[in-house]
């Protein structure tokens, strides 16, 4: 197929380039610096657009994998977004994580010109991006879904249709509540087996075969220790969706208090000027109070 991409930052570079490598597809790519989308070029071929919607021209299918909503509507609606381009028939995918509230927006946008739209928000941070093993979770009507998924499985190891348009967004608000509260319990145990003299390796080779479990712990904890924290998804990114989280669980009538907790965490990282370090950082300010 011919594709656009819209993104090229630590994720969308490389799940732009497995649609070229992997799935042999045609692609055009538009970032708003233009250096990184010459430099995709130079290592992938294809060509870059100077803006969303000359990336987006003649192309079947439109990815966009930006920073929040105001970035997605910024690169989809006016005189220079994919939308102006896209012909009736045509498929949008946004990548982007967002509020759901957007994603019907887009939806509603796209239909009134006979375009297709799916909401697909993806899980595995950058290893699992350059290594093409993110999880997708799409919302979307299922005869679209599965006219994109093949596409998709270029970059995921697992492409998921949740239900209809915002669902998949609703469940990667689920993604992040549940990384909230398990990367701050990591860290307290962490630092814990740290004040209490244990040899954590030995403890974290114990419990990571329990019940205690997770990929955060198999994946994290040494580097935590080390007071590494340039792993990935960054604290300022974490922040954003777990906006759209609160926000969303206020409309719906969930109670989310241990991600209350958990962001205000992270809001004094960014205080202390680790706004890119990655989630993980909630061990920083364990260790040094």
């Amino acid at each position: 197929m011919k594709v656009a991409f819209v993104g090229l930052g630590v994720m969308g570079f490389p799940m732009a380039g497995h649609l070229k490598a992997r799935g042999g597809h045609e692609v055009a790519v538009f970032n708003r610096t233009g250096a990184k989308a010459a430099a995709w070029v130079q290592q992938h071929g294809g060509r870059a657009g100077t803006a969303p919607r000359e990336a987006a021209e003649g192309a079947d299918i439109v990815f966009l994998c930006v920073g929040n909503d105001e970035d997605v509507r910024g690169v989809v609606f006016g005189d220079d977004g994919v939308l102006a381009a896209m012909k009736p028939g045509t498929l949008l995918v946004d990548h982007t994580t967002t509020s759901a509230g957007l994603a019907r927006e887009l939806s509603e946008a796209c239909a009134g010109r006979g375009v297709q739209f799916l909401d697909a928000p993806v899980s595995g941070g950058q290893a699992g991006a350059e290594n093409g093993q993110l999880t997708v979770m799409v919302g979307g009507d299922p005869a679209v879904f599965d006219r994109a998924k093949p596409v998709i499985d270029s970059y995921a190891k697992a492409c998921v249709l949740i239900g209809p348009v915002g669902a998949g967004q609703l469940a990667k608000m689920m993604n992040q509540i549940c990384i909230a509260g398990l990367v701050q319990g990591l860290s307290e145990a962490v630092n814990f087996g740290v004040k209490a003299g244990l040899d954590v390796e030995k403890v974290i080779a114990a419990i990571s075969k329990g019940a205690a479990q997770s990929w955060q712990m198999e994946n994290r904890w040494k580097t935590m220790v080390e007071d590494k924290f340039d792993f990935g998804f960054a604290v300022d990114w974490m922040r954003k969706d777990l906006g759209y989280c609160m926000a969303e669980a206020e409309k719906v009538g969930a109670k989310l208090p241990v991600t209350r907790i958990v962001d205000g965490f992270y809001a004094e990282v960014q205080k202390r000027g680790g706004g890119r370090f990655d989630t993980s950082s909630l061990m920083y300010l364990l260790r040094h109070g």
